[in-house]
């Protein structure tokens, strides 16, 4: 989520950076205006993602504008502030992305045909007003609590729109890793002490990182992975690398990914951009073989009930997830529940074989460093596709409930605002059907 979410800023930013007729006052807001180029640049994102024009869909874009407009112009009069360090944080960690999605700074200047001042500027302003928006936004809906009974009256008030729940499962696994072998591993990390010698005679640590790294998005970037923050990386890649100085390079470090060696570009406090090689671990066929016997004997021992599903995750798993009872988490809400069409594809096509506390057989899983391991699964729950109720749902139901008493406090806030705001409205978005009454 954090990835799209910032997709959608970097499009949004690009759109009202390169907009053109920035002139084009189209509604005031206090002592706010909306150009009309805010609301094409949006409407724009809409129709990138592949939707038709639509009319309507523009109409709830302008309003949504305007809202935002009245949120930081009273941010201004409540003289809300925010900090300059706030702001500039947000700058650093936008251009951050910016420069990952193109490649270096002067890349993002050439991109935006702007310099690097001129688009710390545009973003001080758009963030700065973002940030009041957000502050005068959450101050309207905080303290907003509700209870069961009123749950209860939205349930019965909205039966008919009460959303339906796809099928869930709740699903336990047990992995078993292939070794790596200290042979191997010992050929990677004499490549890579061969790599930072080359270095130090005079070789270009982004040429070799370039030519030989193993990480495909950074390699064609030198090696280089932008700024990041203290607790961006895993820990042992962050240990060495926070303790380099300009230029220096790391000792060869092992991480899930492989063995890496890391050199500093440059530090900004609690930040740092560093440019690394990764050679990943390669696992043989014949260890792949060995994994698969181990998982087979476990399995053996759990059908002849020498031992349970649930203690030979704790003693045999070689996955995080026997943290968790061997349970795999849904990763958008951390719930032990995930939606079947969310599972990976060679989960789902082994789950809709099996019937409640059936153990599998032994199946191929990838790993999130790209390596694979066998795993067997038991499967513990399953709630068919339904329409959400009391009984089984009452969290999502109370989600429901508590947003639209944020929508209403929300919606007679505004009411009340508008009362005592200016607002004009040009004749060419007033044709719009708006929630709230922007044209008296």
């Amino acid at each position: 989520m954090k990835e799209i979410y910032s997709l959608i800023l970097f499009f949004v930013f690009t759109l009202v950076i390169k907009a053109q007729n920035i002139d084009e006052i189209v509604a005031i807001v206090g002592t706010e205006m909306v150009l009309k180029s805010e609301i094409e640049s949006q409407y724009l994102q809409f129709l990138s993602q592949g939707n038709f024009k639509d009319e309507k869909i523009k109409c709830e874009i302008i309003e949504d504008i305007l809202f935002q407009k009245l949120l930081i112009n009273q941010a201004k009069i409540d003289s809300i502030k925010i900090s300059d360090e706030e702001i500039n944080n947000e700058i650093i960690n936008r251009l951050n992305y910016f420069e990952r999605q193109l490649g270096s700074i002067s890349k993002i200047e050439e991109y935006f045909g702007k310099s690097k001042q001129d688009i710390e500027s545009e973003l001080f302003r758009v963030i700065n007003e973002q940030f009041l928006a957000q502050k005068v936004q959450n101050s309207i809906t905080t303290n907003i609590n509700i209870t069961p009974s009123e749950v209860l009256d939205y349930y019965n008030q909205n039966i008919n729109d009460i959303p339906f729940i796809a099928e869930q499962l709740e699903i336990s696994q047990l992995v078993i890793k292939p070794k790596f072998s200290n042979e191997e591993k010992e050929i990677l990390r004499s490549r890579l002490n061969s790599f930072r010698e080359r270095v130090y005679s005079g070789e270009d640590f982004k040429m070799l990182a370039t030519l030989y790294s193993d990480d495909i998005g950074s390699a064609s970037k030198g090696g280089e992975l932008g700024f990041v923050n203290r607790g961006d990386l895993v820990p042992e890649f962050e240990r060495a690398a926070f303790k380099l100085d300009i230029n220096e390079i790391s000792e060869v470090i092992e991480t899930d990914y492989g063995l890496h060696i890391i050199q500093m570009i440059e530090r900004r406090g609690e930040q740092i951009n560093v440019r690394h090689i990764l050679l990943k671990k390669k696992v043989s066929s014949t260890e792949m073989y060995n994994a698969r016997s181990r998982i087979q004997e476990i399995l053996n021992e759990i059908n002849s009930n020498e031992i349970s599903f649930d203690e030979a995750v704790e003693k045999y798993s070689e996955h995080d997830s026997k943290n968790n009872r061997g349970i795999i988490l849904n990763p958008i809400n951390m719930s032990t529940m995930n939606n079947v069409d969310d599972l990976d594809p060679n989960l789902k096509i082994m789950v809709n074989k099996m019937s409640i506390y059936d153990i599998s057989t032994p199946f191929i899983m990838k790993l999130d460093d790209d390596t694979e391991a066998y795993r067997i699964i038991r499967l513990n729950k399953k709630v068919n596709a339904h329409r959400a109720n009391l009984t089984d749902d009452f969290a999502v139901i109370k989600d429901l409930a508590i947003n639209f008493k944020k929508q209403e406090k929300q919606l007679f806030w505004i009411d009340k605002i508008l009362k005592k705001t200016y607002v004009k409205i040009h004749s060419n978005i007033s044709s719009c059907s708006y929630k709230n009454k922007w044209i008296n």
